[in-house]
């Protein structure tokens, strides 16, 4: 179910939410305050009692802080500290607190997309020219990785399907195809062999334009972090996160099934499609229960991730225990 509350953050770009406070917003807001003047009381409560003023520094920043809220989840996302803080993104390093100790070498601005293959519209785009700020909109997804934990994530971006359209593929194109910055000064972990580098990723087309899927550009009201995947990503929240690919500098469209990473590296263990499945265990673990960061308990994996209602129509007729 989406839950919609279309008004405006006003914390800091530095303020965290606190999930106490996180939860009596929205129960503020459930019990009839969505207004804009609602929200903003409530924001008020969640930064101390004063509303913080709207930064200046950047316009991205700008862009993030208009952002709508419609939510595809109304569980209570996960602190920005967690988030940011406990990242797979082996382009920096393969521990999972390591990534964000090594950004400083990273440059997320100036960045351009590439867009190629079996398209009306290529050429190379400024990210936010990509994502065309007044699309922007935050989403509360669920985000699943392989290892079994998970968190709830409100980022900003665009539905990708908006951007796909914009782009025009031609009618033979099946897939989309996607590439992570290649540059080992900036991304120390591509130093390391551990995958073949440059990062790919894949989806079909009818994949792409489901409107869950998005372009990522924020997290909570700020610009994505380095280890979140600056200054683009890729979010499709019914899949294991290996398939929400970071750092994107190309884009291209194909007739064929792109190669993916994981795939690519052990076909056993990594399918194309990575939709989230309990009753598929990882050869080396059971993926029928997950831990959300911050929780003790484990809980038991949904299906899809539990966005079976909007998504399980894409696999009509297809055994997704061997297309997984």
């Amino acid at each position: 179910m989406l839950i919609r509350t279309p008004a405006t953050s006003q914390a800091k770009e530095s303020d965290v939410t606190p999930e106490h406070l996180f939860r009596a917003r929205r129960r503020f807001l459930q019990l009839g305050a969505g207004s804009a003047l609602g929200w903003a009381a409530a924001s008020s409560l969640a930064v101390g009692g004063l509303l913080a003023p709207v930064s200046a520094k950047a316009r991205e920043v700008e862009m993030l802080k208009a952002a709508k809220w419609p939510g595809s989840t109304d569980e209570p996302p996960t602190t920005l500290k967690d988030i940011t803080t406990y990242n797979n993104f082996y382009e920096l390093s393969t521990s999972k607190d390591g990534p964000q100790h090594e950004t400083e070498n990273f440059k997320p601005a100036p960045w351009s997309v590439e867009v190629s293959g079996l398209v009306n519209n290529p050429g190379t785009y400024d990210v936010w020219d990509l994502v065309k700020k007044d699309q922007l909109e935050q989403r509360i997804y669920r985000h699943r990785c392989v290892e079994a934990w998970s968190m709830v994530v409100p980022w900003v971006g665009v539905s990708l399907a908006d951007v796909v359209k914009r782009l025009d593929p031609q009618t033979s194109a099946k897939y989309i195809a996607f590439e992570t910055l290649l540059d080992p000064e900036q991304l120390p972990g591509q130093n390391r062999q551990v995958l073949q580098w440059p990062y790919v990723e894949g989806l079909r087309l009818d994949e792409a334009l489901n409107p869950l899927a998005m372009l990522v550009v924020g997290v909570y009201d700020q610009t994505l972090p380095p280890q979140n995947g600056a200054p683009i990503r890729l979010v499709v929240p019914w899949k294991y996160g290996f398939k929400a690919i970071k750092s994107i500098v190309r884009i291209s469209f194909t007739e064929e099934e792109p190669p993916t990473s994981w795939n690519r590296s052990a076909p056993r263990e990594y399918g194309f499609y990575a939709n989230v499945n309990p009753g598929v265990n990882h050869p080396r673990w059971s993926q029928a229960k997950e831990r959300r960061i911050g929780d003790f308990l484990r809980r038991k994996t949904e299906m899809f991730n539990g966005y079976g209602d909007e998504v399980a129509g894409l696999y009509t007729g297809m055994d997704l225990t061997r297309s997984f």
